[in-house]
C-alpha cells in the first residue's frame, strides 16, 4: 500500500476509531485537496437508487475490502500522496482515503465495470454493492454474474460485511424489503440519543441527518425552518421555543416514519398538495400508500 518517500510533499496523519473497534490511519490531505482540480463525476442520488428496487424480494450485499486501496495511483502522482509519521516519510502507491477525487474516481470505475447490470439487478454506491432480484432463481444467476466480474477485475471483498440471500437488507441507512423501504433502526436510535445542539455545527449535523431522510418526513421544510435560521451568518445563537419544537418534531417524525412503497411506473399515481404562506408540501401516493413526501 505504501513505500518510503523522498517527496517534497508531506501531509500529517491521525488515527480514527472504526465501528468494529479497530483504528484507521487517516491522512489530512486538506492542503493537497485545495490545489487539486476537482473531478466532477456525479455520485448517484440515494432516492434514485432506491426507486430501482421495485418488485425485488431477494437481496445480497457485498462490501469491498478497503475499496480505494484496490485502485493504483499513477506513478507520477504518487509523491503527492506522501505523509509524515513518527518513524518516517511514506507515500501511497494506491488510492488513499481523504483525497478529494477518490469518491468520484472510484464511483466512475465501479459504474464502468457494472455498466451492463445497472438499473437491472445491481445498485452501486462507491464500494457498496447491492444485488436485487424478483425470484431466488434469478438471484442465483445475478449473484454469479456479479462475483465473476469481481473475480475478473481482482477486486477483493470483506466477507464479514457481506450478506447473501436476504428477504430484508440494510443498505445506505435504509431497510429494504419487498414491502418497501424504511429508516434503518440504528439511525432512529442515534436520532433518539441526539443531544440538544449547542453550536451551529451541531445544528448542521442534525439537520443533515434529518434531511437525508426527508422523503420520509411530511412537511420537512416547514418543520426545519427554526433550526436553519440559526445557521445564518450574523444570526445570534438563541435557542427558542420554536427551535425546541422543531428539534423534537423532527425526532418524532423520524422515529415514527412510515414504510414507503417503491413506485411502479405502470400504475397511476396520486399527488396531494398543501400550500400556505410558510411553504409548499405534497405527498406522492400509489394504491393509497405513501411513495414519498416532498416540501419546500
Amino acid at each position: 500500500l505504501v513505500r518510503p518517500s523522498v517527496s517534497p510533499w508531506g501531509a500529517p496523519v491521525l488515527l480514527v476509531k472504526k465501528k468494529d473497534g479497530g483504528s484507521r490511519l487517516c491522512v489530512d490531505y486538506r492542503q493537497l485537496n485545495k490545489l487539486t482540480i476537482k473531478n466532477k463525476y456525479p455520485l448517484p442520488r440515494i432516492d434514485d437508487l432506491m426507486d430501482q428496487l421495485r418488485g425485488a424480494s431477494v437481496f445480497s450485499k457485498i462490501d469491498l475490502r478497503s475499496g480505494y486501496h484496490q485502485i493504483k495511483v499513477k506513478e507520477s502522482d504518487i509523491p503527492k500522496t506522501a505523509f509524515r509519521i513518527w518513524y518516517g516519510h511514506y507515500e501511497y502507491v494506491v488510492m488513499s482515503f481523504g483525497v478529494t477525487n477518490a469518491p468520484a474516481v472510484f464511483m466512475d470505475y465501479m459504474n464502468r465495470i457494472f455498466r451492463s447490470f445497472l438499473d437491472k439487478f445491481v445498485v452501486v454506491f462507491i464500494d457498496d454493492i447491492l444485488i436485487y432480484s424478483r425470484t431466488p432463481e434469478e438471484h442465483g444467476e445475478h449473484l454469479r454474474m456479479v462475483l465473476e466480474i469481481l473475480k475478473a477485475k481482482q477486486l477483493n471483498v470483506k466477507f464479514s460485511k457481506c450478506e447473501f440471500w436476504l428477504d430484508e437488507v440494510k443498505f445506505l441507512g435504509h431497510v429494504i424489503s419487498a414491502e418497501g423501504i424504511a429508516v434503518d433502526p440504528a439511525k432512529v436510535e442515534s436520532v433518539l440519543q441526539w443531544e440538544h445542539p449547542r453550536t451551529v455545527t451541531d445544528i448542521q449535523s442534525f439537520v443533515g441527518l434529518a434531511g437525508y431522510y426527508r422523503r420520509f418526513i411530511e412537511e420537512f421544510s416547514k418543520i426545519v425552518v427554526p433550526l436553519t435560521q440559526l445557521t445564518r451568518k450574523e444570526q445570534p445563537f438563541i435557542w427558542t421555543d420554536a427551535c425546541e419544537w422543531s428539534f423534537g418534531e423532527l425526532k418524532r417524525k423520524l422515529t415514527t416514519s412510515p414504510v414507503l412503497v417503491l413506485p411502479d411506473s405502470g400504475e397511476p399515481f396520486d399527488v396531494y398538495c398543501d400550500v400556505s404562506h410558510q411553504g409548499l408540501g405534497c405527498v406522492l401516493m400509489q394504491n393509497r400508500k405513501v411513495v414519498a413526501y416532498a416540501s419546500r
